[in-house]
């Protein structure tokens, strides 16, 4: 059972500040030994740079800049492509980064880049979850690996 993971979280350094977050958990570590992992950024597959400004999703939908710029369609692209790679490989789990505008699994940023979160989702969580893949954030690693363990 292949798991998707925010390549952010595995240490790359793809976020949008050019730097990496990465999960140092048992967990994950037995799951890249046993290959299980695909390694993904949404944001990179949409063709954004790194690094690149930072983006929150604004209260029409839209993903802004501080600046205002709209890149919501290179984030709408990385979820395409996130979706088409889960399809492909059969994936029916995600483990994403909390926060983010692609790939914040219970919160995100208001859009007001004051550095304020709320309840929400990312766009790449929210099409994941409503194609059946289930997304938990990196702080809900034993519960994905209660699940995962339930299915094998």
């Amino acid at each position: 059972m292949r798991i998707l993971v925010s390549s952010c979280l595995l240490g790359e350094p793809v976020r949008y500040d050019g730097k990496s977050k990465p999960v140092s958990h048992q967990i994950l570590q037995k799951w890249q030994s046993q290959d299980r992992i695909i390694s993904f950024c949404p944001e990179v597959a949409g063709g954004l740079p790194i690094p690149r400004p930072a983006a929150e999703i604004s209260h029409d939908g839209k993903v802004l800049t501080a600046n205002s710029i709209d890149v919501t369609e290179a984030f709408d692209l990385g979820a395409q492509k996130a979706l088409s790679l889960c399809l492909k490989n059969n994936v029916k789990f995600a483990l994403l980064k909390e926060g983010s505008p692609s790939c914040g699994r219970n919160e995100i940023y208001d859009g007001s880049h004051q550095g304020n979160k709320i309840s929400g989702m990312g766009l790449t969580a929210q099409l994941l979850e409503k194609n059946d893949i289930k997304v938990f954030s990196e702080f809900q690693i034993e519960v994905l690996a209660l699940l995962i363990n339930k299915r094998l």
